[in-house]
């Protein structure tokens, strides 16, 4: 197929809108805005990156508004040599993002429908058909995900990654409905988690053991993130400890989706070795905080193996 790409990513593709705060303000209160920016995010757009910027073909399937903001998430996948020939316009707001950061912390506010309104098209199809692998999460609207899952089911898709990306209460009515996220966990070939997410997931099944749960629900090969304290991957034959990298962190926004994307490079495209693959993902996602904004520090596949040279 002529337009084949390694590596597609499909989902939300934003604007984000960064507040550096004197504190992360409680119900009620008030917080000073120290510094503002502008810069792009979403899951999609980030996977997106971080896999070009290691060198992957790589695609994007997404839905903007036609406003300013898609002009500018489309020119910056496109210095970024991503193909965004399947990025479409529609009515409605581009989707944006407000991120507000004090002391190391952070909290995310989305706005805008045309993420939400992301629907397949049949020429969709071939294109993942003609992918490597292809990388979703939960907070694609369910009409998206459904065919996804089963189309990795029937063996439609050589590969698919899924990440369960934020907890169930935030997906009600515009994210993954809870039946076919256990499907999608069962199909897919990695299964990503945050803590957050986990945490939810657990209750939702009323289970206290992360790992026993991904496992009765078909996980093979899996992470589960902890922030600054790494990962857990799931493989076949049991789980592996990760550390993560000491770096001079500016900023931790993004750092799961380049995480994600690198473990899909690694994992499974270079089928490296479960540890090599974890710390691999894991340098990429610390080397991405050292730079400001969710792809600020986003690093070439020469810079992490330099980063892993270094600790060993």
């Amino acid at each position: 197929m002529a337009d084949a790409r390694e590596f597609v990513a499909v989902g939300g593709a934003m604007v984000d809108r960064y507040y550096d705060l004197s504190n992360l303000p409680e119900p009620d209160g008030g917080a000073f805005i120290r510094d503002e920016r502008v810069g792009v995010g979403g899951i999609a757009g980030n996977l997106a990156s971080t896999a070009a910027r290691l060198g992957r073909e790589t695609g994007l399937i997404a839905r903007v508004g036609d406003d300013d903001r898609a002009d500018r998430i489309e020119r910056d996948l496109a210095q970024r040599d991503i193909d965004t020939t399947r990025v479409r316009r529609g009515d409605g707001e581009s989707t944006h993002s407000l991120v507000l950061r004090a002391n190391g912390e952070r909290m995310v506010v989305t706005g805008g429908d045309s993420a939400a309104a992301l629907a397949l098209r049949d020429a969709d199809r071939p294109y993942f058909q003609g992918a490597a692998v292809v990388a979703a999460n939960a907070y694609l609207p369910e009409r998206v995900t459904a065919p996804l899952v089963e189309m990795r089911e029937t063996g439609a898709l050589s590969l698919l990654s899924f990440d369960l990306s934020g907890p169930l209460s935030e997906l009600v009515g515009r994210g993954t409905t809870p039946g076919t996220i256990d499907r999608a966990l069962a199909a897919a070939d990695l299964v990503l988690v945050g803590e957050v997410a986990m945490d939810a997931y657990l209750a939702h099944h009323d289970a206290s053991d992360p790992v026993a749960l991904l496992r009765e629900q078909g996980v093979e090969r899996g992470a589960l993130t902890h922030g600054d304290d790494g990962a857990t991957l799931l493989a076949p034959d049991g789980t592996i400890a990760i550390d993560a990298f000491g770096v001079d962190t500016v900023d931790t926004t993004g750092a799961g989706d380049a995480f994600h994307a690198a473990l899909v490079d690694a994992w499974l495209l270079a089928e490296r070795a479960p540890r090599a693959a974890g710390e691999f993902a894991a340098a990429t996602a610390a080397l991405n905080c050292t730079g400001d904004g969710a792809r600020g520090g986003l690093p070439t596949r020469e810079d992490v193996e330099t980063l892993l040279a270094h600790r060993t």
